[in-house]
């Protein structure tokens, strides 16, 4: 088993995505809404000379300070990991452009709970 990470910026593409994870046997997701290191920081009272990076980053943000992102947890078996992959890809867009999200997989050496057994 593996866990699937999407910390995913582009939220109007959520819909879309747990109906294609469904439509693959892709079920079970947890849905957290999340925000960003930078965005965080680009709304505090910090100084820009404090945190060297945020100016450099601001341009990135577009006075987008308060967005949230979504971040969707779900246990997939080793088989689903190209496919899972693949189709938030073809979902969500390209990756390698700013603020669509990051997605990661970790090796699971437990879990348990319903619904795993998918």
């Amino acid at each position: 088993m593996k866990l699937f990470v999407l910390i995913l910026n582009r939220t109007e593409k959520l819909d879309d995505l747990m109906v294609t994870y469904a439509k693959e046997k892709i079920c079970g997701a947890t849905i957290i809404e999340s925000t960003g290191m930078a965005r965080e920081l680009a709304g505090s009272e910090h100084h820009e000379e404090e945190i060297s990076f945020l100016g450099s980053i601001r341009k990135y943000l577009n006075g987008s300070e308060n967005k949230k992102s979504k971040t969707i947890l779900t246990v997939i078996r080793e088989d689903q990991q190209e496919t899972i992959i693949r189709i938030t890809e073809e979902v969500v867009g390209d990756f390698s452009k700013p603020d669509t999200g990051i997605m990661f997989v970790l090796p699971l050496d437990f879990a348990q709970g319903k619904g795993l057994d998918k």
